[in-house]
């Protein structure tokens, strides 16, 4: 962090994130003021790195901009004569003084060292570390204003992404904005000599590599946040030769209290409704437990038509909505690549006496291959990691061509970019809604619903 800047640099990875604001020319909109800081106002001294780009300004220029927008990583967009600049902290509406620190190709970062007009959205974060930690990006933001601009990221998204315009509706909130996660991975790197501090918790912002030290994190459970002081001290008395990641799951007894496990290797158990899981805690499960029941009813909701008598899970993982969606179904079959997650599927089947569900071992390649389903009296559930469908999934979707699909993501990205494909083969999109599951970060679950070539 430069010591005359208020707050921490971040970073942009121009291969994850993507903007679109329609071009704006300097003092011809009353949407956009761009103010010039004077000559006088330049830091000067300060030597440019030695890769530094010195146009189309000079190192640790200092500009007052307005900012218009915000990326789908959270950052503040600036114009100036249609040139991009990338401010973090900051929110659409606010005027503020920033410091350039690298010209790209295409646009300039530049750290924030002012925030000269507030927006009204603009709150006070609830964690001290907020702007160090990379964990959140919009404790500054209001709740309300967190997902209407999260609302508005899907919509441009697919509208720029896949040239489809559709009403979106708005995110969906989580009950509790604070203390909702059940599992945080706090990391640390073991000191080059035993006087050395040892940072335990998560990546600083900006930095691929550097520990922040998170001694407490507001967005995780309380009963997380009870356990993380003793974990950290007996991480400290003993930590491993080349450092490492820790676990903290919140699980539920019988009784449904919860208490914490830091063995990866650990049997945890999650709730949704009535329906009990079983996992590893290492592996995933839904973080955010407090909106998964109303998250898992909607999907049960879009699934439903009369003459759909079948569902298949496709990406079923340890069967979540297989089994929360079975008493809906005549039969349902859950389809994964991984046969440890199939088994415990099958081991949650029958926990929860589910007979009319049967999980499914496949490759990739022919995941569709032991269903005999009638596809014309059938939903199909896909809900994929971050990266999505790969085409082979897709192609083999396609030539199913069931009744209906319900396609759930953790990354819209990557679920507008299927959109396109799902749209080309003849499929109809008849529902866009985002889901809130993690609040005061920029991630958003997002869920399209659509209907099968006629």
């Amino acid at each position: 962090m430069n010591p005359k800047c208020r707050y921490p640099r971040a970073t942009i990875d121009s291969a994850y994130f993507a903007i679109w604001v329609s071009p704006i020319v300097i003092h011809h909109s009353p949407n956009f003021t761009l103010f010039f800081r004077p000559a006088s106002r330049l830091t000067v001294g300060v030597r440019p790195p030695k890769k530094f780009r010195p146009e189309p300004f000079a190192y640790h220029h200092e500009l007052t901009l307005h900012i218009d927008s915000l990326t789908n990583l959270g950052m503040g967009v600036a114009r100036v004569d249609g040139w991009v600049v990338f401010v973090p902290y900051c929110l659409p509406g606010e005027t503020v003084l920033a410091r350039i620190y690298r010209n790209e190709k295409n646009f300039s970062q530049a750290d924030l060292v002012e925030v000269l007009k507030p927006s009204p959205d603009r709150v006070a974060p609830q964690c001290s570390l907020f702007t160090e930690c990379g964990g959140c990006q919009y404790q500054h933001f209001s709740y309300s204003a967190q997902l209407a601009w999260k609302t508005r990221q899907v919509e441009e998204l697919m509208k720029h992404m896949a040239g489809h315009t559709f009403s979106v509706k708005p995110c969906h909130p989580s009950p509790q904005q604070l203390g909702y996660r059940s599992k945080i991975t706090p990391h640390y790197q073991k000191p080059r000599s035993a006087e050395e501090f040892m940072p335990i918790g998560f990546l600083a912002q900006g930095r691929r590599s550097q520990i922040l030290d998170v001694p407490q994190c507001p967005i995780a459970m309380k009963e997380i946040n009870a356990a993380l002081p003793a974990v950290r001290e007996t991480t400290r008395k003993n930590p491993r030769k080349k450092g490492g990641t820790l676990l903290l799951r919140a699980t539920v007894d019988h009784d449904n209290t919860r208490h914490v496990t830091t063995d990866n290797n650990a049997v945890v158990t999650e709730v949704c409704g009535t329906t009990r899981f079983d996992f590893l805690a290492g592996e995933f499960f839904q973080n955010n437990p407090f909106i998964l029941e109303e998250f898992v009813g909607y999907v049960a909701q879009q699934t439903r038509l009369p003459e759909i008598q079948f569902l298949i899970d496709a990406y079923c993982g340890s069967g979540l909505f297989a089994l929360c969606l079975a008493p809906h179904f005549q039969q349902v079959a859950g389809v994964e690549v991984s046969e440890a997650a199939v088994e415990w599927a099958r081991k949650n089947a029958e926990k929860n006496a589910i007979t009319n569900a049967t999980f499914l071992a496949a490759s990739a390649e022919a995941i569709f291959e032991g269903i005999t389903f009638p596809s014309k009296n059938t939903t199909v559930v896909i809900d994929p990691p971050r990266k999505g469908c790969t085409p082979e999934f897709l192609d083999q979707l396609i030539a199913f061509a069931p009744r209906r699909v319900v396609y759930v993501s953790c990354d819209p990205a990557t679920q507008v970019r299927d959109l396109a494909i799902l749209l080309a083969a003849g499929f109809t999109l008849t529902a866009v809604q985002p889901f809130d599951l993690f609040p005061h970060t920029r991630h958003v679950e997002n869920i399209m619903t659509f209907d099968g070539p006629v």
